[in-house]
């Protein structure tokens, strides 16, 4: 595939350089859009998308473990950073606004190619045809180890503020809610993975479940987007976690919990971290969170709604294989009604034309049948 144009980063060259024992980073994009634009709402996949195309480009084995690999995943994306605009079916971005956007690492494989990479980026990616000019990229969390986090020192509690929507699976259901077990067990799925020293989940769990204690919070819950297909309810705000007395008596699951705190910038909160959900930082704010955008949320509706009709008339077959096609019928009907191409959606989804086409059909007859 031919790789677009090009642009050497220089302002911040300087500061773009890290240790090639590297195996955790963040990396922060400063975006401008070219013109006024418009794109659609789910633009994250489109994110996601380009950025393993980038990545295909260099290195396209590593662009299909990114893909398609059965572990947790060794990167994140954000959304979008900045004023998102309803404008009918669609997000408006203004050419004289800026927007930030996020990429983290979690093996050192990943962060090796982002150090060739960030040395000859593009000078823009295109959603669809709208382009966001890359203004700057800097480091925005600290390129670290495994180790480093578990040697490093630590405030008695542990704060962590959900900037995006952030959601769990929980018995093939969402669970919008940071419960110690669910907030943990995300964290240490991606240090079981990549870190080198794992741990017994089971044993560590039931350690979070008998001595991490909420301390505080303040959360509020929205209807989001989630990926390339569905919806689900996720919740922002800030939490703190502290330990009991007792805690500190396994001093290894102690050392970790804290551990564990300090990864969840870099690999996100939950579930889809890889399309902008679960987006985590460290500390106690009060500071609202910006909103879901009213077109996201009413498309999240959409598809939640369409999902319960689908699931519900396709109740007798049951499973997980019904549950799936339900899902893809609602989101598929639910963007067509939204304005989008048939062809744009099967490319999103990663489906064949000929199949989004049947479905779409199959869904409309089905409602017809209410």
């Amino acid at each position: 595939m031919p790789r677009s144009k090009q642009n050497k980063i220089t302002q911040h060259e300087s500061h773009m350089n890290w240790s090639a024992n590297t195996e955790i980073l963040g990396l922060v994009f400063e975006l401008v859009p070219k013109a006024d634009v418009s794109i659609y709402p789910q633009y994250t996949t489109g994110l996601h998308a380009w950025f393993l195309n980038q990545v295909r480009a260099v290195d396209p084995e590593l662009s299909a473990y990114l893909h398609d690999g059965e572990s947790e995943k060794p990167f994140t994306i954000s959304a979008l950073d900045g004023e998102l605009v309803s404008s009918g079916k669609l997000l408006h971005l203004f050419a004289s606004n800026t927007h930030h956007w996020y990429v983290t690492a979690l093996s050192k494989r990943v962060v090796t190619w982002l150090a060739q990479w960030v040395k000859n980026l593009p000078t823009e990616i295109d959603l669809r045809n709208a382009f966001l000019r890359i203004h700057s990229c800097q480091i925005a969390h600290s390129p670290v180890t495994y180790a480093d986090l578990l040697n490093s020192e630590h405030e008695d509690t542990i704060a962590l503020k959900f900037l995006s929507p952030t959601s769990f699976r929980r018995k093939d259901h969402h669970l919008p809610l940071p419960m110690p077990t669910n907030v943990f067990h995300s964290y240490l799925r991606r240090w079981n993975d990549f870190s080198g020293m794992p741990v017994d989940q089971e044993t560590f769990l039931a350690w979070v479940d008998e001595h991490v204690l909420i301390t505080r919070h303040q959360l509020v819950s929205a209807k989001v987007l989630a990926g390339k297909r569905g919806a689900v309810t996720g919740f922002t705000g800030t939490i703190e976690f502290g330990l009991t007395k007792e805690a500190a008596k396994q001093p290894d699951f102690y050392k970790l919990f804290y551990a564990l705190g300090k990864l969840a910038p870099y690999c996100g909160t939950g579930h889809k971290t890889t399309f902008g959900l679960g987006q985590t930082r460290l500390g106690w704010s009060l500071q609202a969170t910006p909103a879901v955008p009213n077109v996201e949320s009413f498309l999240a509706k959409r598809i939640e709604d369409l999902t319960d009709i689908f699931k519900a008339q396709r109740k007798r077959t049951g499973g997980v294989r019904a549950e799936e096609i339900a899902v893809k019928w609602a989101t598929i009907l639910a963007r067509r009604e939204m304005g989008e191409s048939l062809q744009v959606i099967a490319q999103d989804m990663e489906m064949p034309y000929e199949t989004v086409k049947t479905y779409v059909k199959l869904a409309r007859r089905a409602l017809l049948k209410l």
